[in-house]
Formats: C-alpha cells, sequence, structure tokens
C-alpha cells in the first residue's frame, strides 16, 4: 500500500494496463512530449514508445472518431481530452458513434473506449475549461459514466474501465489530481456500476461524488463534533 497523488495514481493504472495488454494505447494533446496537462501521461512515451503514446493535433473530433474504428478494429485506446468542454466539438463521434455503435451492429461489435478527460472548476482556467458536465452523458444510453474521488478509487476504476468493452467517460476533476491517499499495490479494480459507503452515520446520508466526496467527508466529521452521525456514499 502506497500513498500516491491522484495524478500518480492514474499514471499507475495505464502503466499497469500498457504492461498487461498490448492492444492498450494513449492518443490526445500534449500527453507525450509534454507528459499531458495534468502530468498524468507522465514518462509512458519514454517507457512504451510513440506508436503506443500518440500526441495528436488540437481536433478532439479526429481524436474521438480514431478511438472509435480502433477500438471496433480489437484495439483499447485511451483518448484524452485536455478538458470535458473540449468534448463538445466531438458530441457526434461520442454520442452517435461510440455509445451506439454496439446497438446499431445488434450487440456484433464492441467498443472498449476509454474517454478520460479533466472536468470542473477553480483554479483560475478560465469559463471554456471548467465545466462539470457528468450529468449530460450519464443520460447517453450505451456511455458509463465515472468520476472518482479517491486516488485509490482513480486507479481501480480505469483500470476496470480500460478492461470494460462499453465506452467509458472517466472525468476527473481538476482539483483532485494532488490529493493523496493510500492505493494498493498491484492489481485493484474497482467496479464501474456500486455505490460504496465511505463512512457509517446513523442520522443522515450525505451522496457526492468526485471533488465533492472530500467536501461531504470534511463536513461529515464538522457533523460529528455537534453529535450528528453522517453517512457518506460515494
Amino acid at each position: 500500500m502506497a500513498i500516491l497523488a491522484m495524478r500518480d495514481a492514474l499514471n499507475q493504472a495505464l502503466r499497469e494496463e500498457m504492461k498487461r495488454d498490448e492492444a492498450v494505447f494513449l492518443l490526445g494533446e500534449d500527453i507525450g512530449l509534454y507528459d499531458g496537462s495534468f502530468k498524468v501521461t507522465r514518462g509512458l512515451m519514454k517507457e512504451f514508445g510513440e506508436k503506443r503514446v500518440l500526441d495528436t493535433p488540437i481536433a478532439e473530433e479526429i481524436i474521438i472518431g480514431t478511438a472509435i474504428g480502433a477500438a471496433m478494429s480489437g484495439l483499447r485506446p485511451v483518448a484524452e481530452m485536455m478538458t470535458v468542454n473540449f468534448i463538445m466539438v466531438a458530441m457526434d463521434q461520442v454520442v452517435n458513434a461510440a455509445a451506439h455503435i454496439r446497438y446499431m451492429f445488434g450487440g456484433g461489435t464492441k467498443v472498449p473506449l476509454v474517454i478520460r478527460t479533466p472536468g470542473g472548476g477553480g483554479h483560475q482556467l478560465g469559463a471554456q475549461h471548467s465545466h462539470s458536465h457528468e450529468n449530460w452523458f450519464a443520460h447517453v444510453p450505451g456511455l458509463k459514466v465515472v468520476a472518482p474521488g479517491t486516488p485509490a478509487d482513480a486507479k481501480g476504476m480505469l483500470k476496470s474501465a480500460i478492461r470494460d468493452d462499453n465506452p467509458v467517460m472517466f472525468i476527473e476533476n481538476e482539483g483532485t489530481y494532488a490529493v493523496k491517499g493510500e492505493v494498493p499495490d498491484g492489481e485493484h479494480l474497482v467496479p464501474l456500476d456500486k455505490n460504496e459507503v465511505k463512512r457509517a452515520g446513523e442520522h443522515i446520508t450525505i451522496c457526492a461524488h468526485s471533488r465533492m466526496l472530500i467536501v461531504a467527508m470534511d463536513a461529515a466529521a464538522e457533523l460529528e463534533k455537534e453529535g450528528i452521525s453522517a453517512e457518506v456514499v460515494d
């Protein structure tokens, strides 16, 4: 068990899955030579080479379209969008293609695609870099949406997402990349379709995800001082 920041837990998950399965590859803007905007892909191009860590042009629709084609051909692409806002440029590819292809082919074609993207705001990145669109994507049939709130969940959920045969929108709040926590070594998988009680309580229940899970845990600790026992569900 190691203490890792969220970005390092994500990096560990990518590295482990790329070592485990040669079909896994990464593509996105500045993820290779620059190591990614938030340094999640640090060192991966050097370790795995330019054929498995692809720096792309600033063309979100092409990035997602290329990833969809690769997934349909048997690979397991992990496409990074520099911010969740930029996915708007590729919504047709995400909604009408990636999410619906398996239905259109009667279940005969898999689309094992992960779209990683930072979301949320509060870091002086401007209005066009600071949205939270989980609710939009959660309403798209065929698209799984996850937003981890701890480093351990980030690692385990990303590994599970990469192994899933369906497209997964993996949203990482920008305010959690430096958050540290215990992360299991080696094989660590977290189901994508289960909630988890992070703190037991008797009086009230607080439900939260992603960065707000951290806020909810802090709030529960404060409520305890007032004699209120709060359950926190992620």
